[in-house]
Formats: structure tokens, C-alpha cells, sequence
């Protein structure tokens, strides 16, 4: 099972293409790292901690 890269901060909706800079909690809720921050690093839904989210290796041919 992979994470799902969600595309857009669930709070401010800005857009967060799978390499950009992103917090997730462990049911994959997904912030910028502006928001994560101002939400003192909390997912806003379900209390959690918000930590990096990894990048995917960018495929090359």
C-alpha cells in the first residue's frame, strides 16, 4: 500500500504537486507547511501530528 499524494493543502487548498514540501498525519490528511504550522504542527481533523511527507523519486527513462 502507497500513500495517497494528495494535491492541495486541506486547509488553504494551495497546491502541493508529489515533490513540494508537505505535512501529513498518519491517516495521510495533507498541509502545507505554512498551515501545519500555524495549526502548531496538529491535523485538524484528528488531533495527530503532522510530520514531513516523503517525495517520490522523480521516474526517469
Amino acid at each position: 500500500m502507497s500513500l495517497e499524494m494528495r494535491d492541495q493543502c486541506e486547509r488553504c487548498n494551495a497546491p502541493l504537486p508529489t515533490d513540494a514540501e508537505a505535512r501529513i498525519c498518519t491517516y495521510e490528511c495533507t498541509c502545507c507547511p505554512e498551515c501545519a504550522q500555524s495549526m502548531g504542527e496538529r491535523c485538524p481533523n484528528c488531533g495527530g501530528e503532522l510530520v514531513a511527507r516523503p517525495r517520490r523519486a522523480i521516474a526517469t527513462s
